[in-house]
């Protein structure tokens, strides 16, 4: 069975400069895709200010908005909370979720990381899979600590026999991320096994720094491809990854 992860940074839906609300575009792009599972970073739960001064401005959570008919399977792990707004990652499934839980990575109080983990079922092969995605800090010292905890937490929560996906944005500019995570978990990146280097995925508009990651173990890469083309650039301050796997039975 072929699965199609998307792993992407939306930018609480706008554009690289914030200038102009593209939630609506980023969602017929989406669905344009074909993917099964979308990772997703900088999601909006709330934003009272926003939902008054933009009259398109979605009046569910943009989790719920972006899901609608297509994914209508999702999970939402609430990170940065203010009294008027919060933000964080979600997963949205074409596939049942099973469970999901939201860890807390945060090191600071003005950087609140998660780790959203959910398991999600595969009627057709009768699999769970294991699932994350996180958002981790820009100094490298931070991303060291926060990769070890994922590393912790995952290894509890997944035996080595079972397969693992762990999509996100880790800032990893420095690429050290990568070690651990092949060391502790056995995760593989899925775009450097295809083509020898990780893609390279911000500013959307000319794309230099590699941020953005789909690790797995126990699956087969068929392809994987860095999402460029129109109207990709000018949709958020990233571009998203996608992914597709060979799935077998358990």
């Amino acid at each position: 069975m072929k699965l199609k992860v998307l792993s992407y940074n939306i930018h609480k839906g706008f554009n690289l400069w914030g200038a102009e609300l593209t939630l609506h575009k980023i969602k017929q792009a989406l669905r344009e895709t074909g993917a099964d599972l979308l990772f997703l970073q900088e999601v909006v739960g709330e934003n009272h200010q926003w939902s008054r001064n933009y009259s398109n401005y979605p009046a569910q959570a943009q989790f719920e908005f972006l899901a609608d008919e297509v994914w209508p399977h999702y999970a939402y792990g609430k990170n940065a909370v203010f009294p008027t707004r919060n933000h964080g990652n979600a997963i949205l499934s074409r596939y049942p979720i099973q469970s999901f839980e939201n860890y807390n990575l945060s090191l600071h109080k003005w950087e609140s990381r998660g780790l959203l983990f959910a398991e999600i079922y595969i009627p057709e092969i009768k699999k769970t899979l294991n699932t994350a995605t996180t958002h981790i800090n820009l100094r490298e010292s931070d991303r060291a600590k926060q990769v070890a905890h994922i590393c912790e937490i995952l290894s509890k929560r997944v035996s080595p026999d079972k397969d693992l996906i762990l999509t996100g944005d880790f800032n990893d500019w420095m690429r050290k991320v990568s070690t651990p995570l092949r060391e502790r978990l056995s995760l593989q990146e899925a775009h450097f096994l295809q083509y020898g280097h990780y893609g390279s995925t911000f500013p959307s508009v000319y794309p230099f720094l590699k941020l953005d990651r789909i690790y797995s173990r126990h699956h087969r890469v068929n392809h994987a491809e860095i999402l460029k083309d129109s109207p990709w650039a000018n949709l958020s301050d990233h571009l998203p990854l996608l992914v597709e796997f060979d799935l077998k039975k358990d």
